[in-house]
């Protein structure tokens, strides 16, 4: 990909290029690669240092760090892409915490013949997402793998975050006679994913509702200080992500089937697909606990974020030795919501 004539070093074809090899082989292949792409696209005071780490302050209160890998197929996707998901995935962990989130880190694992051309649009969209959330990339990494040995690119994110003093968000506070609330519609990732995998057509694109959620976290936090439990719904989506807090906390749970909200058109993908949406990935919702008393304050101030209009008290939390998640259904009986058994729905995120 260089061509070193007369001191003259040809620039990277992004149009029709290709990853090789020597992108990633530490030699002038792989420097151009940083300095042409990931320097420019992430450019910040922290990357133009040049370091192999990167050296910042942080205000008072405790560290918070999450990691997390993304391996989505495909790529690209309505609503979004592997780039912006593996911004919004981590700032999002970072953030169920209560902890504002403050740097990010990035890993690329690319495979030889990888287009240029879609690797940019993945860093330029990484880019667009950090710069909108207000976290910066401030250091990372690359390697490149012989063809067939990955499937494109894997990218791993950690984020860097500070939790104010006096808030304590935590999957293990959920008490008897807490509420449980959800920020919006369920599902909507996962059937974005599996509507472009299988070629379904429907009467509305349904989009992928990955973002970043620490602007509606702060918001919450500050009507609530109290806060009990956030957590983000994704593999295994609210089921899942509800056995996971009730065997923290040693709680059961109970919810009403008629109060989930969940848009029609997913509704009817997971009825053709065979899936429960309840089990389904979400990468811009989020689940949130509280005292009962705060329950109401709770959901005025999520509805007015602009992605917390869908926002919607779905049960409360009960005393059970059991810890188990329960499921008021439309037709007036209970049925047990289990933890997600295999995987139904692969590489989703």
């Amino acid at each position: 990909m260089t061509n070193v004539r007369k001191g003259y070093i040809r620039p990277i074809d992004f149009k029709l290029g290709c990853v090789d090899l020597s992108h990633g082989s530490g030699g002038r292949a792989m420097a151009q690669l940083i300095d042409e792409l990931f320097k420019r696209a992430f450019d910040n005071d922290w990357l133009r240092q040049g370091n192999d780490q990167a050296t910042f302050t942080v205000p008072p209160g405790r560290l918070v760090m999450a990691t997390d890998s993304h391996v989505v197929s495909p790529l690209f996707f309505p609503g979004g892409d592997i780039g912006c998901l593996s911004v919004h995935g981590t700032v999002n962990d970072v953030a169920m915490s209560g902890a504002v989130p403050l740097y990010l880190a990035v890993g690329f694992i690319l495979e030889e013949g990888f287009a240029l051309a879609d690797l940019k649009r993945i860093v330029d969209s990484m880019a667009d997402a950090a710069k909108q959330a207000g976290v910066p990339i401030v250091t990372g990494d690359t390697k490149v793998v012989e063809k067939g040995k990955a499937d494109g690119v894997f990218i791993t994110t950690t984020g860097v975050g500070v939790v104010p003093n006096g808030v304590r968000i935590s999957g293990d506070r959920a008490r008897s006679g807490d509420r449980i609330l959800v920020s919006g519609t369920m599902g909507d990732h996962g059937v974005a994913i599996m509507s472009l995998r299988e070629n379904l057509c429907f009467e509305t694109t349904i989009r992928s509702d990955t973002a970043a959620l620490h602007g509606l976290v702060a918001a919450m936090v500050q009507a609530v200080p109290g806060l009990h439990c956030l957590r983000d719904p994704t593999r295994g989506g609210l089921a899942t992500t509800l056995n996971e807090i009730a065997a923290q906390s040693g709680v059961g749970m109970v919810i009403d089937e008629a109060a989930v909200p969940v848009q029609p058109a997913v509704q009817a993908a997971c009825e053709f697909l065979g899936l429960d949406p309840l089990y389904v990935a979400n990468e811009g919702k989020l689940i949130a606990i509280c005292a009962p008393d705060d329950a109401a304050q709770l959901l005025e101030a999520m509805r007015a974020h602009p992605l917390g209009r869908g926002a919607a008290i779905i049960g409360e939390v009960m005393a059970d030795p059991h810890h188990f998640v329960q499921m008021r259904t439309r037709f007036g009986g209970k049925r047990i919501v289990d933890w997600l058994t295999g995987d139904p729905l692969p590489r989703i995120c």
